[in-house]
């Protein structure tokens, strides 16, 4: 009966949490353009991107639940050249967005085979955005570590079992018109993780045999070659399939678990962020708000090619804007807003983008050292956070007040990585 990690931390906010779970709901359990199995795995490509094991075990699950194929589960190299072609805008979005071009866009929509839509990747572009900016909350908040001497006890990960995040919550609107539904399946619930074990136990059975077979033929032709004056054997085995080992298994308690090593889920795993330069002789490089804002062009870009969505971020963004932060602000020496508006510009600015209006001296001002290596580790390598620098920024600060820096993170982020993409869908419409 816990709640779960994510709607743990973010129930310190409710207002937030609710307008959080209605998104997440909508994003993937409601009419949309992609596949309900498709949404989970791409959310699975996007948390891998920054190694994070608690929601790509959450999605593998919800993605079985959903009748996607085990097999996907291998990795890239077994899912459909559609789905696999959107691993390069995966993988720039998540580190270095500014790099993405209308011909990204193009080459994914061009008529073939496996083309994509315009809705269909509106909702992959808002799906893997979200997944970024979540895991970023995820290792923002601890709910990656698990609890131990030292750990902070009350961000311990609990195992996300058959739930969602907005399945696994009550106390609003939102959740509790899904505790109502999660009634009515509630007797078939265990049937189903039972299944569940069952099919993933099977993956497991199937590539140990897999395995098997080719290590017997491996010693085969190792016995033949050095029957035939071969070199000297190392001893060291050489695995040929890359994937093997990586399918998730239910382990010795009967519990889900996912890939042990989320390399199979990625491609070029040493692409990252970089510092973004401004280069005052390439003034087109640096992204302006007045040309293009979330407010005046993406909202009405999104809403249109993927139904009400564009209403529900902007919904998001606004709450996290309007959360009460005054014991922040008191304690730098200014006003709420002023303070939340030097977070969101200084994590938009690490991606390049610029508000004309903006005098970013005051960066410096109101965000201590310590405060803006976190916020930056977080927002650009959230996999390199540990538990040290949550507690290290902020120590006279209440849990809860770092929890609303965690979230402005996560929103700041999220809405700079759409801005590219939809500039570049824009782009590419023109």
């Amino acid at each position: 009966g816990r709640l779960e990690a994510v709607t743990q931390q973010m129930g310190y906010h409710p207002q937030y949490l609710d307008s959080f779970l209605k998104t997440q709901h909508y994003l993937m359990h409601m009419d949309g353009p992609l596949p309900f199995d498709c949404r989970h795995y791409i959310a699975i490509m996007a948390a891998a991107r920054h190694q994070c094991r608690y929601l790509v075990n959450l999605h593998v699950l919800q993605f079985l639940r959903a009748g996607g194929d085990p097999q996907w589960l291998r990795g890239l190299d077994f899912i459909p050249p559609k789905l696999r072609n959107l691993n390069e805008i995966n993988k720039i979005l998540a580190h270095r967005p500014w790099l993405i071009t209308k011909e990204h866009i193009e080459k994914l929509l061009k008529i073939s085979e496996w083309s994509w839509s315009l809705a269909e990747l509106v909702h992959a572009v808002v799906l893997l955005a979200h997944c970024h900016a979540l895991t970023s909350f995820v290792f923002g908040c601890g709910c990656e570590q698990d609890e131990g001497p030292g750990g902070r006890g009350s961000l311990k990960p609990l195992s996300p079992g058959n739930q969602c995040f907005c399945e696994a919550t009550a106390g609003n609107g939102c959740s509790q018109e899904l505790l109502r539904i999660n009634r009515k399946r509630s007797l078939d619930s265990c049937m189903e993780l039972d299944s569940l074990r069952e099919r993933m136990q099977r993956i497991h059975v199937e590539t140990e045999g897999r395995e098997e077979m080719r290590l017997l033929q491996q010693d085969r032709e190792e016995g033949e070659g050095q029957g035939s004056g071969g070199g000297v054997q190392d001893g060291t085995e050489h695995c040929s399939d890359p994937c093997v080992g990586l399918s998730p298994l239910a382990d010795t308690d009967g519990e889900v678990t996912g890939a042990t090593n989320l390399a199979c889920y990625m491609q070029d795993p040493d692409f990252g962020y970089q510092d973004f330069a401004r280069r005052d002789e390439d003034q087109a490089q640096v992204f302006r708000v007045q040309d293009y804002s979330w407010e005046d062009h993406g909202f009405s870009l999104v809403n249109r090619l993927y139904s009400d969505i564009g209403h529900l971020l902007d919904e998001k963004f606004r709450m996290v804007d309007g959360l009460q932060s005054s014991a922040m602000a008191k304690r730098q020496g200014c006003e709420p807003s002023v303070f939340k508006r030097g977070i969101w510009n200084y994590i938009h600015c690490m991606f390049g983008i610029r508000y004309d209006d903006y005098d970013y001296a005051e960066v410096n001002q109101l965000l201590e050292r310590m405060l803006k290596v976190y916020i930056k580790t977080v927002t650009c390598y959230p996999e390199k956070t540990n538990s040290e620098m949550f507690d290290r920024f902020w120590k006279q600060f209440k849990h809860s007040e770092k929890v609303h820096v965690n979230l402005l993170i996560l929103e700041a982020r999220m809405q700079a990585e759409l801005l590219y993409a939809l500039q570049a869908i824009t782009q590419y419409m023109i």
